[in-house]
């Protein structure tokens, strides 16, 4: 369906100023105790926003952003498609879950074709995240597909494993792939041989993002396809080698390694084979899939590029169809907000770092690629730091702020929405006085922010996607043990109003969530919203 042309909103008065809508990534409201990262900061900008009249803590994780259940823990992706849709969709972990008990992964095109790999002498690769983060997958899925692959009698199957140490602890590899290991030697009888292949962790092998550095997508390359990196016997005793030679090493940044035994390798990959990336979440799986789909491929020396049947759980850019065969559908998002502000003639800006820009863009306008309506929008990319987070905690928060108040002063946009990744990206590394750092940084940025917005006469839109700095530790049995994953915390939803044309007030929404905030955001700007949007969580004061 098209979007439509938003009604104006009765008895509004236009401002000069713009609305800028700030998301905090990773920025939640924990227990404000020592372990709260956002709480121990000092925020003082923050601290007078918490006491502003127009304040909401909103549910950012669980059904409220489409996933399984309220155990799950929130994430951008999932995040910032509410905060763009106005409304909740069923999202990765819960489409590929239904999926798999329908049965209906396994009637498609594309497991077909995985069924003439497997039973045409060709070896089934898996690759993907083994953990039950549920963030960008879940174990019980590739157990799934593994019993799958038994039931269809394909004699030989490889898994490479990514492995966390983000979304769940940061040393937990091994609960995963012990299992993992028992189950694939279960798996290797009648003939069959099934063991892992390769593996290392997410953030030095496979798993980049956005072209951020794709080095980290070549270390997963060579190990996967070519079979090059350290050997070890097993992936077991890969990770527990890592382990006694650094004390200090954890599971995201373990070097790549190897399955070997006499013969080499024992799984690279080659011409005839089926390869399934299994992650169902997008953002680092498009990299990956292009390397192994791009005929005139340039990002790196692929050494050789085997004749393969490529396909990933979800289709991780529908307009770039990357990858041109997937497992499960994704979820169709139509009628975002930028969509109907496109159709409204409302000019917007959207800006991040490159860690996030997909975020404020991609994901925000429901999966999408590219413009809606280029003569209307602008879209600004600053490039991240190559370094980890902890080391610059600042990252390109200053850089995003001059061009945010660049944009307020040069008033051509209605609607600008920003992202400050420092609390999630830096959260994930668990460092304490880095945490703290990342959250000072924000702060001082929305300073410099609201004080634009005030002389020029706009508002602000203060918000999160989901937690993870609002939590740097755990405690049990008197051992800290860093919190490194997202929180299932609720986040802020402030409106700092410098215009003072209208008057706004809150509105009774039962249980508020990120899905409220599109609504909001076209109250706000002087429109009526969708009436399929969830409700806003203000209203005009006649």
């Amino acid at each position: 369906m098209t979007a439509q042309i938003l009604k104006p909103l009765a008895g509004y008065t236009a401002f000069a100023g713009p609305v800028v809508a700030i998301i905090m990534d990773g920025v939640g409201i924990g227990a404000q105790d020592e372990s709260d990262g956002v709480y121990i900061a000092n925020t003082p900008i923050l601290d007078k926003l918490f006491q502003e009249p127009l304040m909401v803590r909103l549910k950012a994780h669980g059904k409220a952003v489409g996933l399984p259940s309220d155990d799950d823990m929130g994430n951008s992706e999932v995040g910032h498609n509410a905060l763009g849709a106005g409304r909740v969709f069923a999202q990765g972990a819960q489409l590929v879950n239904e999926a798999l008990q329908s049965g209906r992964i396994f009637s498609g095109e594309a497991w077909r074709e995985l069924q003439k790999c497997g039973k045409g002498g060709g070896t089934i690769h898996f690759i993907g995240l083994v953990s039950d983060g549920n963030v960008h997958s879940h174990i019980d899925q590739l157990n799934a597909l593994l019993d799958r692959c038994v039931a269809d009698g394909f004699p030989r199957v490889r898994v490479h494993t990514l492995l966390d140490g983000r979304d769940v602890d940061q040393k937990s590899a091994l609960r995963y792939i012990d299992p993992l290991e028992e189950k694939l030697g279960r798996c290797s009888a009648a003939g069959r041989d099934y063991r892992i292949a390769s593996g290392g962790g997410r953030m030095i092998t496979t798993m980049d993002r956005y072209n951020a550095n794709w080095a980290v997508v070549e270390n997963g390359w060579k190990a996967h396809v070519l079979g090059q990196g350290r050997h070890f016997t097993s992936a077991s005793q890969a990770i527990r080698t890592f382990y006694a030679e650094d004390a200090e090493m954890t599971d995201q940044y373990m070097d790549a390694f190897v399955v070997a035994d006499d013969g080499g390798p024992v799984g690279t990959i080659e011409d005839g084979d089926g390869v399934v990336f299994f992650n169902f979440r997008g953002d680092r799986a498009i990299e990956i899939s292009r390397a192994f789909e791009e005929a005139d491929f340039q990002e790196f020396d692929r050494v050789r590029m085997p004749k393969i049947f490529f396909a990933g759980m979800m289709q991780y850019d529908g307009d770039a169809l990357i990858p041109k065969n997937y497992l499960v559908e994704p979820p169709v998002i139509d009628n975002t907000l930028s969509q109907h502000l496109c159709a409204s003639q409302v000019a917007a800006y959207a800006i991040s770092e490159t860690q996030k820009f997909g975020h404020v863009t991609y994901f925000w306008n429901g999966n999408r690629s590219g413009y809606i309506d280029k003569k209307l929008e602008t879209y600004a990319e600053i490039l991240s730091d190559k370094v980890m987070f902890d080391q610059r905690p600042w990252m390109k928060a200053g850089e995003i702020t001059d061009k945010v108040i660049a944009a307020i002063e040069i008033g051509n946009h209605k609607f600008i929405r920003l992202n400050f990744p420092n609390g999630d990206m830096v959260g994930h590394t668990g460092v304490v006085q880095a945490v703290i750092i990342a959250v000072e940084t924000v702060d001082l940025c929305l300073s410099r922010i609201l004080h634009a917005l005030e002389k020029a006469g706009g508002l602000a839109v203060i918000t999160a996607d989901h937690g993870n700095a609002d939590c740097m530790w755990t405690k049990k049995n008197g051992k800290i043990t860093p919190m490194v994953s997202h929180t299932l915390n609720p986040v802020p939803f402030i409106i700092k109003d410098f215009s003072q044309a209208n008057r706004y007030r809150l509105t009774e929404v039962e249980k508020p969530g990120l899905a409220n905030v599109a609504a909001t955001l076209c109250i706000l700007l002087g429109f009526e919203p969708p009436k399929e949007y969830e409700p806003a969580l203000v209203e005009m004061v006649k």
